[in-house]
């Protein structure tokens, strides 16, 4: 099995199990060692005794970091965890949700106790949240928190731990948390493969009724990674605490600014992994109002536009409207997907019920020309580089090419997808222009096409890859080219 994690000890005796694919070295032989030019930094595990400060442990960490490799703890834990004073800014959240767990429990403690947690999993099974909270906060491979009764309960104090104090009763259950936090099976694989190179987390929801790519298209994603040498996992929203074990993210799962998938953005970034899309991604695609604005600026071609403000919409307004758009005109909130909030509107009495439902979601709205065409273009560009083209046409009986049901369900048009080259030369041209507004991620710009020229309608920054739809063409060399994309940003981050 290939070496995953490096870990340090400071005396070989402490280190007691048997786990393959784990490399076990002294802190003196690792803080001694030359160290050499690896194609991928190594990531650390330090389970020396004491961390203080110009301790083994602490200088373990450092160098570590010295040498690009990845450590945890980093010299930032340490610090964080060195004093109470340091660390107290995180113990109110904690703290609350200690109360709140222990509120709800049929059989509550009854005095004072010490939870373990070891590599972001509770020693008590009824604290897995709490013991989860402190990891993502505290990235220490071992921790006791110190729980106190008294009027109320409260948290005594953090303490990380060396790997002499892991007794011969939490034995079992310190190789159980670090295998599932290494993710090394007892078992070992003999399917012959060559070790995969990198780790790439591909975050979606199981439960998306209409999500950026359908299960067959993961399945394709995995496959890919298996090409190429890159582990693909699919993760979902509770696996955020996990995410710095992982090379990369991929997010397909719709993104929202004021939702979970913009923290693991956020935190992708942080933790210096690449991340698709990246959070200004999130934001500049997510809200209309800056596209539009960013295009208006490039003399980019768009449909006659008009931003409305809550605060200043009257009659006036919408008699200008009526000059400017004409009948029928479309109103949208900022930061629909998926043709949801979006009205098509053919007089006053529509504009103003329209208006009225989307104000109560956003200060400003748009107001847009409508303009027909029997299908909307959507160019897949990844880096600045076209992947793919296809034409989505309008679902039967609607304006839209997802119609959405008073039920919940959605009717979808059908759809071509060809080879970029083979797309009108104007329409991926714009395309590439718009999308180098927004980054170097993966967007799918949505044009139409008449008589009076190309217009850009929008830029999505997680557009849909649903398997036999965008693939179409390209089949299993699209997947293989958004993995080697990946590829690309990690040794570029590593080398950099």
């Amino acid at each position: 099995m290939p070496v995953r994690h490096t870990v340090i000890v400071d005396r070989l005796k402490d280190w007691k199990w048997d786990i393959e694919g784990l490399e076990v070295v002294t802190a003196n032989d690792y803080l001694t060692k030359h160290a050499e030019v690896q194609k991928r930094p190594m990531r650390i595990i330090n389970l020396c005794r004491h961390y203080t400060y110009l301790s083994g442990g602490y200088y373990c960490s450092l160098l570590a970091e010295a040498r690009n490799d990845i450590p945890m703890p980093t010299i930032a834990d340490i610090i964080d965890l060195s004093r109470q004073s340091l660390y107290a800014f995180a113990l109110p959240d904690l703290e609350h949700l200690l109360v709140k767990t222990i509120n709800r429990l049929a059989e509550p403690p009854d005095e004072s106790f010490e939870l373990f947690v070891f590599f972001g999993l509770g020693g008590d099974p009824r604290f897995k949240r709490l013991a989860a909270e402190v990891f993502d906060v505290f990235r220490y491979p071992l921790m006791k928190v110190v729980v106190e009764k008294g009027k109320h309960w409260k948290i005594r104090a953090i303490r990380p731990m060396g790997l002499h104090q892991v007794t011969a009763y939490l034995s079992e259950f310190f190789e159980a948390c670090l295998r599932s936090y290494a993710r090394v099976p007892r078992r070992k694989r003999v399917d012959g493969r060559k070790p995969a190179l990198y780790d790439l987390a591909i975050l979606y929801n199981a439960n998306d009724k209409m999500p950026p790519s359908d299960m067959d298209a993961l399945e394709q994603f995995i496959k890919a990674g298996q090409r190429l040498r890159v582990d693909v996992e699919l993760i979902q929203k509770k696996d955020y605490s996990r995410l710095a074990e992982y090379d990369a993210l991929f997010i397909r799962e719709t993104t929202s600014i004021d939702n979970h998938t913009f923290r693991f953005a956020r935190k992708a970034e942080a933790e210096g992994m690449p991340v698709i899309d990246d959070p200004k991604s999130i934001i500049r695609c997510t809200n209309k109002v800056y596209l539009w604005e960013r295009l208006k600026a490039k003399n980019l071609p768009t449909p006659k536009t008009i931003a409305l403000n809550r605060f200043r919409f009257n009659e006036q307004t919408v008699l200008r409207l009526e000059e400017e758009l004409g009948y029928p005109m479309v109103l949208k909130i900022p930061d629909g997907s998926f043709s949801r909030g979006m009205f098509k509107a053919e007089n006053r009495p529509q504009v103003m019920d329209a208006a009225k439902n989307l104000f109560a979601h956003s200060r400003i709205i748009l107001a847009q020309e409508f303009m027909y065409t029997a299908y909307d273009w959507r160019i897949g560009i990844l880096n600045g580089q076209p992947l793919f083209a296809c034409q989505y046409r309008q679902a039967r009986g609607h304006w839209q090419i997802v119609n959405h049901q008073a039920a919940g369900s959605a009717r979808y048009g059908g759809f071509e997808t060809m080879l970029v080259e083979d797309a009108p030369q104007d329409v991926v041209r714009i395309a590439l222009e718009s999308a180098a507004l927004i980054g170097n991620g993966f967007y799918g710009v949505d044009l139409k096409q008449n008589d009076n020229g190309i217009f850009v309608i929008e830029i999505n920054d997680n557009p849909s890859l649903d398997q036999s739809v965008e693939d179409k063409v390209l089949k299993g060399a699209l997947y293989d080219t958004i993995i080697g994309e990946f590829i690309r940003r990690i040794e570029a981050m590593r080398n950099g």
